[in-house]
């Protein structure tokens, strides 16, 4: 790591890892975060391109998933983590997980989209999405407590406050920001006492966003983006967490992905 005390942990949506690699090249020497947790990286396991982040200097790559490529997470970092038991019942290449200095569990999620229409008798995806999420929150109220040093990150579809979306009033029958994901992602945010490492900077009365649709013609200038990617850190983290950041710039790259880096610092 850069030193023995302050850590970076990025997380990127990157919609399609090989894609984004001239994307991805602009950020990493930007920026160079310590652990880079990818998700929707849309790539064969033997199809990876591992050499391209090895000449970065990440030697720990860690990342499996469907065969057909869909889906799927990694975890890249430049030292050597600890690799531990993925959530069982978490299909479709959706999770990994690692440990940190031997004490920090770090999760790295991609909750599943969830389909367009939000009514569970409807739409089977959002059915299993919201089950999912009920899942989640059971597993970590069984498995962990309050005093475990953990972090929740990654892609996980679902924008909780108002100023998380463009128009509170215009998207609450929208899937991503219902009431019903809402409170299902709330009862995960309070299983262990999660805080939320980048509205800790950040307060709710701002607006905050990590995804920006393509079909808009000027994203920056229609600004209409929704916050679906997320750092949660236990309550026994949060004081270590020492800065956030939702990295904007990647918007703008050449055939961007339509979400961008969101990344903290914490002082281990």
């Amino acid at each position: 790591m850069k030193n023995n005390s302050k850590i970076n942990i990025t997380i990127w949506n990157v919609n399609s890892v090989r894609k984004r690699l001239n994307s991805i090249d602009k950020f990493l020497k930007a920026y160079s975060p310590d652990i880079l947790m990818l998700q929707e990286i849309k790539v064969r396991n033997d199809l990876f391109p591992f050499q391209f982040f090895r000449d970065f200097g990440y030697r720990f790559i860690h990342h499996e998933g469907e065969t057909t490529g869909y889906n799927r997470v990694a975890i890249i970092a430049k030292e050597d983590l600890e690799i531990i038991p993925k959530i069982s019942f978490i299909k479709d290449a959706r999770h990994l997980a690692v440990k940190i200095r031997n004490d920090i569990d770090l999760h790295n999620f991609y909750i599943p989209a969830g389909g367009d229409i939000p009514d569970v008798s409807k739409n089977i995806k959002f059915k299993e999405k919201l089950e999912l999420i009920d899942k989640l929150t059971a597993w970590f109220k069984n498995n962990k407590s309050k005093n475990d040093k953990v972090i929740i990150a990654g892609d996980l579809n679902i924008a909780p406050l108002r100023n998380d979306v463009w128009s509170h009033k215009q998207l609450l029958n929208i899937v991503s920001h219902t009431p019903i994901e809402v409170e299902k992602l709330l009862n995960l945010y309070k299983s262990i006492g999660f805080k939320d490492s980048v509205r800790k900077f950040i307060p709710e009365s701002e607006k905050l966003y990590s995804w920006w649709s393509y079909r808009a013609r000027d994203w920056e200038k229609s600004d209409r983006g929704r916050r679906l990617d997320h750092i949660w850190s236990s309550g026994n983290l949060d004081e270590k967490v020492m800065a956030a950041n939702i990295i904007k710039s990647t918007r703008n790259h050449d055939l961007p992905s339509d979400h961008v880096p969101v990344s903290i610092d914490i002082n281990l």
